[in-house]
């Protein structure tokens, strides 16, 4: 098979693109704020800001970070909080000051949080009240010299701000005690930013606007070097893809992934809001009771979200009484989408799930389905443009159509490298050029890319290739099951077997049932060996299940089904 690179695809984007619109995310910004000025940009806790507000308010945090902190250009910011409109006037605001963005997950542990710090060398944090107690921890052992901190209701007018922070803090216990003295509030410094003082720098392409941590699934967690280029390649690419589907300045869009993750950052954050789109923050997506009462608030047209979250939804009663009457796009991406989530998806909102593919490394986007998709098709879609991918096996030898092996990407929106670690770099790129995912999939001769599993991920059952894709794919559609993860443990005789862990939608659910339901849907070798009930299974931070998490020495034997 020769390479493929999609190059004229309708409706939707007719050719390549021009990905160098933009010279840097500086820029972008600037066109976004002029273009879209008195639309409302975000939502949330019932507060609002326009673009132009936006604007204001990133360009008073840049003041503060360049004239009260000092910071020079290329200085590492970390941000560490959830979806709050904080998020964006710190991130624009290290942005436009020439500062690179270090996104960090709130939930992460001390010692995630320390290697992370230490890792990138970030002197400054702006963290969420909620993740005090962990900075406090290790806050001696990091380079970190200002803190600056944020209650959750902090963007919104008095006395809701107070009763929020109140609640926040004392009601539901979300805030643990932590000391933190010398850390600046997130108010006193946007009071103490002055527009006028504000200086654009000259941000070149080629700078890098983000360390983007992966999840560090296979090691150590790695900063991907994401350039101002990268992003808005991206932004230009993914544009490019969606555009005829949507209206400039009409678009509500529901953002319940967290913008620290690469999906929402360049999805929402950025692609969407160049198109003027009103994006709505779910804090909290993991509360499915009162994210739906949210979602009663508004006639939205656009979702973005993974498998497991589409999954708990459409099983969260009232969702299926909202009104969908303006819906129009989902798009999934993360993990992989599960047909009978699609299925039921579809058959509740009247709206196609539309799968996308990328990675933290491409930043993310790398293939994506047409929005004309009437059905889900179980492909991750087509390259976008100016993009190319190549099937390859071990050896770097591409693969023909059908064939299985590693999907490997070549594009504008590649990372530059991990953060000092040229000799990791080297090893997830190709002799010529293209970036190894880890994900093994095909190609279909009309481009049409599937994500079979993660390399790491197969089961070798017997000299058999088991993918747990395939397995869950096969399992979630009992009625009584509500998730379901694959993963294999070690066997003397086979040298791998299935093992599930299931979570229950009906609480009758048996072993038998589970069993017998295996016999009907898997071949022989596919079949799980042991079956584990749990009453939920680990997630990472956008709601993937985590395999690894899950991977135990191999059950006794009266454990075996």
């Amino acid at each position: 098979m020769e390479k493929v690179w999609i190059k004229n695809y309708e409706p939707g984007v007719a050719g390549e693109v021009n990905v160098k619109e933009n010279k840097s995310i500086v820029e972008l910004l600037e066109k976004i704020f002029s273009k879209f000025g008195p639309k409302p940009a975000i939502s949330n806790f019932g507060k609002t800001i326009t673009y132009s507000e936006l604007d204001y308010y990133s360009k008073r945090f840049a003041s503060y970070l360049q004239n009260d902190l000092k910071l020079e250009k290329g200085a590492r910011v970390a941000i560490m909080m959830p979806n709050l409109i904080q998020y964006p006037i710190a991130a624009f605001g290290a942005l436009r000051a020439g500062m690179i963005v270090v996104n960090v997950n709130p939930l992460y542990t001390a010692k995630e949080l320390e290697h992370q710090l230490n890792d990138s060398g970030a002197e400054t944090i702006v963290i969420f009240s909620g993740a005090g107690h962990t900075l406090e921890a290790i806050l001696s052992k990091t380079p970190v010299k200002n803190v600056i901190l944020t209650n959750i209701g902090d963007m919104l007018p008095f006395p809701k701000s107070l009763l929020l922070n109140a609640a926040v803090k004392y009601i539901k216990k979300l805030v643990k005690d932590f000391n933190l003295p010398n850390a600046t509030m997130f108010k006193d410094a946007l009071g103490k930013g002055n527009v006028d003082t504000y200086s654009r720098p000259q941000v070149e392409s080629e700078d890098t606007a983000f360390l983007q941590y992966t999840g560090g699934t296979t090691g150590v967690s790695k900063g991907a070097v994401l350039t101002h280029s990268n992003i808005c390649a991206n932004v230009a690419q993914a544009k490019a893809w969606i555009a005829n589907g949507l209206e400039e300045g009409k678009e509500i869009v529901i953002t319940p992934l967290p913008l620290y993750h690469i999906f929402s950052l360049t999805a929402n954050m950025f692609t969407l809001s160049s198109v003027g789109a009103h994006n709505i923050f779910i804090t909290n997506p993991r509360d499915f009771k009162g994210f739906v009462k949210e979602l009663k608030k508004w006639k939205f047209t656009v979702f973005t979200g993974v498998n497991t979250l589409f999954n708990a939804l459409i099983n969260t009663e009232g969702f299926s009484e909202l009104d969908f009457s303006k819906f129009k796009l989902t798009l999934g991406g993360g993990m992989a989408v599960q047909k009978a989530v699609a299925t039921e998806w579809k058959k509740v909102t009247g709206v196609t799930l539309i799968e996308a593919y990328g990675l933290t490394e491409t930043s993310p986007a790398a293939c994506m389905n047409r929005l004309d998709l009437k059905e889900y098709n179980g492909f991750i879609g087509l390259p976008i443009s100016n993009t190319e991918v190549a099937i390859k096996d071990d050896d770097e030898n591409t693969l023909g159509f059908d064939e299985n092996g590693e999907i490997c990407i070549k594009g504008p929106q590649v990372m530059a490298g991990y953060w000092n670690r040229p000799e990791e770099t080297a090893k997830v790129m190709t002799k010529d050029g293209y970036f190894k995912t880890g994900d093994i999939g095909f190609m279909n001769k009309d481009g049409y890319c599937k994500i079979v599993d993660r390399k790491k991920d197969m089961i070798l059952v017997s000299g058999f290739n088991v993918y747990p894709n395939e397995v869950e794919d096969a399992v979630i559609t009992h009625e009584k099951i509500l998730e379901v993860a694959a993963v294999g443990v070690a066997d003397a005789k086979c040298g791998e077997v299935v093992k599930l862990f299931i979570v229950k939608k009906d609480p009758s659910l048996t072993e038998e049932e589970v069993v017998a339901h295996c016999k009907s849907v898997l071949t022989g070798y596919k079949r799980p060996k042991f079956i584990e009930f749990r009453d939920e299974l680990p997630k990472s931070n956008v709601g993937k299940i985590l395999r690894k998490d899950l991977r135990t020495p191999a059950p006794s034997p009266e454990a075996s089904v």
